[in-house]
């Protein structure tokens, strides 16, 4: 049996960008459930605003240990989305039936790589820790003609994406990644249960996020709209709001061990 070394290289390259980026990215959003829930009960100072990912980025650079956690976070989420690319690339190549994937896999992509730089350039203090991204984008979009159809097809766009997750978590869809690992069924089922509500809680950041950039384009104010970390504030505001942004931030958590589980047990090689 003839073995190619090339490949065999290959797959292992991209196992260990895999591993190491998932590790990454459930890292960012375990931080992020924490601080929900700190911001939930008043822990630390800690505000709803502040559990968005920029806010973690920010909270670990001040850490004591942030001088090189930050830069290896970078590394990670650097090495999640070349992972992306690479899953995009392989289903580009498939049927047309795929194209889906390939989209989702190239926005995934992007917006970690996004996050990627935003770490990079704290570490340089090159990054100011004001600003909202959403309202940026909304204000740039207002400016253009049509701004507030454009904005509001926009904000159906990034409801479609919450809706999605939530079905995704709801369905179980996400049981594919459990397959062909060697879980026992305990953790099997610490995984499934992971997984259902970090996607359920990651759709409802982005149905929130939907909403108030439908808000804004109503109003034509790019005021009213708002990253995750607004989408966070939003919860908190409402009635029995600590306790739901407490649920929030468990779900956040769930999502991070999820893809924690993942690093450690997905069989990454099958996928390429």
């Amino acid at each position: 049996m003839n073995i190619d070394i090339t490949q065999l290289e290959t797959d292992k390259s991209v196992t260990l960008l895999a591993r190491s980026g998932l590790i990454a990215k459930g890292f960012v959003y375990f931080t992020s459930g924490v601080l929900a829930l700190m911001a939930a009960f008043h822990i630390g100072g800690e505000s709803s605003e502040d559990a968005d990912r920029t806010g973690v980025l920010y909270f670990l650079y001040d850490s004591s240990i942030g001088g090189w956690l930050l830069p290896l976070l970078a590394l990670g989420l650097l090495c999640y989305s070349i992972w992306r690319f690479i899953e995009a690339h392989h289903y580009s190549r498939g049927s047309k039936k795929e194209w889906k994937k390939t989209v989702r896999y190239i926005l995934s992509g992007l917006v970690y790589l996004l996050v990627a730089f935003t770490a990079i350039k704290i570490v340089l203090h090159k990054d100011d820790k004001g600003g909202d991204s959403q309202q940026e984008f909304a204000r740039e979009i207002l400016a253009k003609p049509f701004g507030q159809g454009l904005l509001g097809i926009a904000a159906l766009i990034i409801a479609g994406v919450g809706i999605y997750q939530v079905y995704y978590g709801l369905s179980e869809k996400y049981k594919k990644h459990v397959q062909n690992m060697s879980l026992h069924t305990n953790n099997a089922g610490l995984m499934l249960g992971a997984g259902k509500i970090g996607y359920v809680a990651r759709g409802i950041v982005w149905l929130i996020i939907a909403y108030l950039m439908m808000q804004s384009a109503i109003a034509a104010r790019s005021s009213h709209a708002g990253d995750s970390g607004e989408a966070f504030a939003f919860i908190e505001q409402s009635p029995m709001g600590k306790y739901l942004l407490a649920a929030l931030g468990l779900g956040l958590i769930g999502y991070g061990c999820f893809n924690f589980i993942r690093a450690r047990y997905e069989n990454f090689q099958e996928h390429n």
